[in-house]
């Protein structure tokens, strides 16, 4: 699966690694030269070289920002050494105080080194957590296109590339039959539990897609599995989740109309159609998992997907993706703009677009599914 967001189209678990590059040695050691030797000019002019040494304590906290523990180190003991040359031949009266700058220096590079390794460490964890996250998305989701005998399901999902904080944005098409079952979902928060929470509704969708002959027994039995798996959170210590979610489902017939149950979930929108725009005329209903809170039961909304459409669905990390000045990005507005683009490249197009209006800073999760109707085939 692609996780570049680039026009071959597919999605993906799995991001690139943000963090800063490690330190070079060379540039660690013509740090430490650098600064030295300024210093010891300065102090020349000055006539204080023995004052100006002390400087160099900082540089080893500087290093362990980037570099690793060897390069802290190495800069720790160098200036150690450098500052207690310095200070070797002052006058007798003023020992003590040269002893206490030495001591001093001392401990605060050994803090200098303590911390190093322990930004080494969070990294590892981090880099593990992101791997663990990136293995366990590559076995949930299927690579695009998808496709069923109603549908050719093209997309693209790229997790965010921030830290540990892959979210939960889930998607499927499943062939049944009464037809084709389209899910896409996007659980609450963050991270392995994120992840153990979509895994749980989306095993939920693949088995009731298949055996359940109504639209809202399949979202019953995706609210079950949603509170199971609160249950089983709650008793482990963890956070209950809720799951926005859009459930479709397009009959096997060449009947242009398809049923959906949006479960708080971004609305469909429709492309290269007469009329274009969203195709929901209702409210949302409840998230899964939040049913008890709900006075009125989920309903189905219907709409007319012609052949010769194209149906886009997103998660909320398009939707809700910011400039640089905090305008969230206009999906409806700029759909417009997106006619001519084939099914096969919109993802990739509307992903670039994304970046460009967040500046390339997206801070959550990107799902994205173009569906498209397949030809009916000619009748003898």
């Amino acid at each position: 699966m692609n996780t570049s967001g680039e026009p071959n189209g597919s999605s993906a678990a799995g991001g690139k690694d943000r963090r800063p590059p490690p330190l070079r040695w060379w540039v660690v050691l013509f740090w430490l030269v650098a600064v030295t030797v300024l210093l010891a000019v300065v102090g020349i002019f000055l006539g204080r070289e023995t004052r100006l040494a002390p400087f160099l304590v900082v540089l080893p906290a500087l290093i362990a920002g980037r570099g690793s523990v060897r390069q802290t180190a190495v800069a720790s003991s160098w200036v150690t050494v450098m500052i207690a040359g310095a200070l070797f031949d002052t006058a007798e009266d003023t020992i003590g105080a040269a002893t206490a700058t030495v001591v001093f220096a001392l401990v605060f590079n050994a803090l200098s080194v303590a911390r190093a390794a322990q930004r080494v460490r969070g990294e590892r964890e981090i880099a593990r957590l992101r791997s663990a996250a990136a293995a366990l998305q590559r076995q949930l989701l299927r690579p695009f296109p998808l496709m069923t005998d109603q549908l050719i399901v093209h997309g693209l999902y790229q997790p965010v590339e921030e830290d540990s904080r892959v979210g939960g944005d889930v998607y499927e098409v499943v062939s049944s039959p009464y037809g084709s079952r389209v899910f896409i979902a996007d659980v609450q928060g963050k991270g392995l539990p994120a992840i153990s929470a979509a895994f749980s509704v989306l095993s939920a969708f693949r088995e009731a897609a298949v055996s359940e002959p109504t639209l809202t027994a399949v979202v019953d039995a995706l609210e079950d599995a949603v509170l199971r798996h609160n249950s089983f959170a709650a008793q482990a210590g963890e956070s209950e989740r809720f799951v926005t979610a859009l459930v479709l489902g397009i009959g096997p017939d060449p009947d242009p109309e398809v049923q959906v149950i949006n479960c708080g979930h971004v609305a469909p929108l429709m492309l290269h159609a007469d009329r274009d725009g969203p195709v929901l005329r209702g409210e949302p209903c409840v998230p899964l998992g939040l049913d008890a809170l709900s006075p009125e039961p989920r309903t189905v909304e219907w709409f007319t997907f012609p052949r010769g459409g194209t149906l886009l669905l997103c998660t909320d990390g398009v939707t809700e993706a910011r400039d640089p000045s905090g305008r969230f990005y206009p999906l409806d507005e700029r759909a417009a703009a997106w006619d001519e683009v084939r099914a096969a490249d919109l993802p990739a197009t509307v992903y670039r677009d994304l970046r460009r209006h967040a500046a390339g800073a997206l801070g959550d999760d990107t799902a994205l599914m173009v569906l498209r109707r397949r030809p009916t085939p000619e009748a003898d």
